[in-house]
């Protein structure tokens, strides 16, 4: 079974997305992050990468400055527009790797869920072009899975690069192969040595995130 485009995947996925966030053993972390993620961010114009159904985005619209929010997924962004209904939000269609913002527009950024599905080969590729979007000293949220026994999908294989795959099942009883890394402490904080200052890593049961100032 070949790797899909993850458009294809989001978009067949769409109508049952956000069941991930329904997990009864997750829910204590995400009312967390609920609270934890506008603080961060709060008073900023702010960039969203992969935002998916806008589950995030309807909790920061409301202290971010402006909010741009991108998807490559159209089937996504109509779930999205429905959700995040307070204004400065502007939701646009476009690539991750090739984001359709002018340069040094923002000061701060956040990619849910969205790292763990860019190849160990991608990774450089798509920090710089979201840092390339930041003016200097903008704020940058990562927020991701952790593999967590029971609760996550298992890995299904690995790659010659170190790549991780999950298959999916959906409703419809498709199955999809789905890149899914889950890069440690370690990987994270070296990925962006070079650019980044007051770099904190944060950890809850389920899930991780990346928080840094864009020097």
């Amino acid at each position: 079974m070949k790797t899909e485009p993850l458009q294809d995947y989001y978009a067949a996925r769409a109508p049952e997305y956000d069941r991930v966030y329904q997990k009864p053993e997750r829910q204590q972390d995400l009312r967390a992050i609920e609270q934890w993620l506008p603080s961060v961010l709060a008073g900023r114009d702010t960039l969203e990468v992969a935002c998916g159904t806008g589950y995030w985005t309807q909790f920061m619209a409301g202290a971010v400055k402006s909010l741009a929010a991108v998807d490559a997924s159209s089937e996504v962004l109509h779930i999205a527009q429905a959700r995040a209904k307070a204004g400065g939000v502007q939701f646009v269609l476009g690539d991750a790797y090739r984001l359709p913002v002018a340069p040094r527009q923002f000061d701060a950024a956040f990619a849910g869920f969205w790292y763990s599905h860019v190849p160990r080969s991608r990774v450089q590729e798509f920090l710089q072009g979201l840092h390339g979007a930041l003016k200097p000293g903008a704020k940058v949220v990562l927020l991701d899975n952790r593999y967590v026994e029971g609760s996550s999908t298992p890995i299904a294989e690995r790659d010659a690069d170190g790549n991780q795959y999950q298959l999916r099942k959906l409703e419809d009883g498709s199955t999809h192969r789905v890149l899914k890394n889950f890069p440690t402490e370690a990987e994270l904080r070296e990925a962006v040595k070079d650019v980044a200052s007051e770099v904190k890593f944060l950890q809850w049961q389920y899930y991780w995130a990346l928080e840094y100032d864009l020097r």
